[in-house]
């Protein structure tokens, strides 16, 4: 039976029913209150009628407090907060961006999906919310190896077209060779007084870094606080350090063959003022693959566990995405 065919990516009251399982697996929590008493459902509800619902449109998964007698549903707190796009099509978007290993475009979202463009645009920003992580973990934390590099993508606001990388935005990464989990960062310059401050609030002191031989990265030694540091000469035709074979950074420039891949290739133009968002949605991916024991089904359902406490608005103080 095809993963498509399950009732919740069809049915809306199945799909609010999935939600709910997912976001309350100890039952409906209040949202204003946070109350977790014995809350009661609020069937056959419907909305005022409308020229598109001239007989109303049945309110799914709403529910009643017991506490604070407001009514209220899975959406609240969540991306999915005041959309008017139902809730199983919701669903059929995260399961195509988390199961697609470069991403798909908000033309394809919007055609597959037979939504506007704009709606799809701003559905994939808030999946990519979603995928964000909340916590972070200290990499390297055993000893293991840790490689950063950098990688140049599209061109900085108003920046003039120069030799090298200088006029695009840049992108510095990291990759935990025992955990095998990437973490990315948008970095304005690339020298050691951005680059330092992020792999110290990154690594273990424990930890073994390995860069190639840039010339930021020579020397670094003794402004971050690692246990030892590896380069690989790519200048010379090293891609592996001849001396020692661990001495390596080609698991960081795997993970960005599939991003530019991606960003070329599926997304092609990216505003830097969203371009940490584009990076989540890739760190997410690599970090929640099956070579990590990840399938797309688990990796969808950890999406979902994502959505809460995460808004993202078009206009007002706290608007991250308008333009």
């Amino acid at each position: 039976m095809s993963i498509l065919s399950k009732a919740y990516f069809h049915d809306e009251a199945e799909a609010f029913r999935h939600v709910e399982a997912v976001l309350w697996p100890r039952g409906a929590v209040c949202p204003h209150c946070k109350s977790n008493a014995r809350h009661y459902r609020l069937e056959g509800v419907k909305t005022k009628p409308s020229k598109k619902h001239p007989e109303g449109k049945v309110r799914h998964g709403l529910w009643k407090c017991k506490e604070c007698r407001k009514q209220f549903t899975v959406r609240v707190g969540t991306i999915f907060e005041e959309s008017h796009l139902e809730l199983h099509k919701w669903l059929q978007a995260i399961y195509l961006m988390v199961s697609s290993k470069k991403g798909v475009s908000a033309h394809q979202i919007h055609r597959t999906l037979e939504i506007t463009y704009k709606t799809a645009w701003f559905l994939c920003h808030r999946i990519r919310e979603a995928m964000r992580e909340g916590s972070f973990d200290i990499f390297g934390s055993g000893g293991g190896g840790v490689e950063v590099d950098e990688t140049f993508i599209g061109t900085e606001p108003g920046a003039p077209k120069k030799r090298a990388y200088g006029h695009k935005m840049k992108v510095l990464t990291l990759v935990d060779r025992d955990t095998k989990r990437a973490r990315s960062f948008i970095i304005d310059q690339v020298n050691r007084d951005e680059i330092c401050p992020i792999i110290n609030s990154n690594l273990s002191k424990e930890a073994q870094l390995l860069t190639d031989t840039a010339r930021h990265y020579r020397g670094i030694d003794q402004h971050v606080e690692v246990a030892d540091h590896g380069m690989v000469n790519h200048s010379k035709g090293e891609y592996v350090n001849f001396q020692n074979p661990v001495v390596h950074t080609q698991t960081v420039e795997s993970y960005f063959s599939v991003f530019k891949r991606g960003m070329r290739g599926v997304y092609q133009h990216c505003a830097k003022k969203h371009l940490h968002r584009y990076m989540a949605e890739f760190d997410f991916r690599y970090n929640n693959r099956v070579g990590n024991g990840v399938n797309d089904f688990e990796r969808a359902m950890i999406a979902l566990s994502g959505v809460k406490g995460k808004r993202l608005t078009y206009r007002g103080p706290n608007a991250q995405v308008a333009g």
